[in-house]
């Protein structure tokens, strides 16, 4: 049986992403910092294992794969999903804030793949990380989250191009508006209306269809792509600036 690691497993894309593996016969190690969500999300599934840490810090990255084990049961692939949102303007963003971001976002990213080469590197394994579509274009009130997405892009790519000859591929997911409990709690009915209007598909999208994505990219089916960058947006990356109006 096939083992996956997902970071930010307790809710939204990792949850999503941890349910699909399940139901495709991998066994899953779910890692979150949030302990009790994590611990309600792992409740009641078969082959899951819930792991406790916050992946910015080295020594907890150490420790999620000391006691989930991964020496004996090994790691076909790690998803890098764990990340934190911040949104204000440039000004007002304190480095505090910024560094937050980039802990989590960025350097959880490289701490938690590199701790997991040796692993991958016996399976073959895979790499996918969860950036953004706001790694990809800019947007107003995010220079810390979509700054450490581009980076996760960029590191994507390094992995890709150092870890090929150990048979390990990296790619990258970035999404575009998702309707997750967050999003939806936070966005407007006018934000609603306005990414309708700048996506061409016309509706958000969901965690599962983020999660297909990245299950694929972790597969056999997958094998011969590495150090891509996928936006599963509905073509909010592919309008570019184009004004809505002209489509209707």
């Amino acid at each position: 049986m096939k083992t996956a690691l997902i970071t930010g497993a307790a809710r939204g894309i990792g949850l999503a992403t941890a349910h699909l593996f399940l139901e495709e016969g991998w066994q899953v190690v779910m890692v979150d910092r949030d302990g009790a969500e994590l611990t309600q999300a792992a409740a009641g599934l078969d082959h899951a294992r819930a792991v406790v840490a916050d992946i910015s810090i080295p020594d907890q990255v150490d420790r999620v794969l000391a006691e989930a084990d991964i020496a004996r049961t090994g790691l076909d692939a790690l998803v890098n999903n764990a990340g934190v949102a911040d949104f204000g303007p440039i000004e007002g963003t304190g480095f505090d804030r910024w560094r937050e971001v980039m802990e989590t976002n960025l350097d959880g990213v490289f701490l938690c793949s590199q701790a997991a080469i040796p692993a991958l590197r016996k399976a073959r394994g895979a790499i996918v990380n969860i950036a953004s579509i706001s790694g990809l274009r800019a947007s107003t009130l995010r220079v810390a989250y979509g700054t450490s997405k581009a980076g996760v892009i960029q590191l994507t790519q390094q992995q890709a191009v150092e870890l090929g000859e150990y048979g390990i591929r990296a790619n990258c997911v970035c999404p575009g508006p998702v309707r997750t409990k967050l999003a939806m709690a936070v966005h407007t009915q006018d934000i609603i209306d306005a990414y309708h209007d700048a996506i061409p598909l016309n509706r958000y999208g969901s965690e599962r269809e983020i999660a297909d994505a990245i299950v694929f990219l972790c597969s056999d089916r997958a094998s011969y792509i590495t150090g891509q960058t996928l936006a599963v947006d509905g073509g909010f990356e592919a309008s570019g600036v184009g004004l809505p109006a002209l489509r209707r």
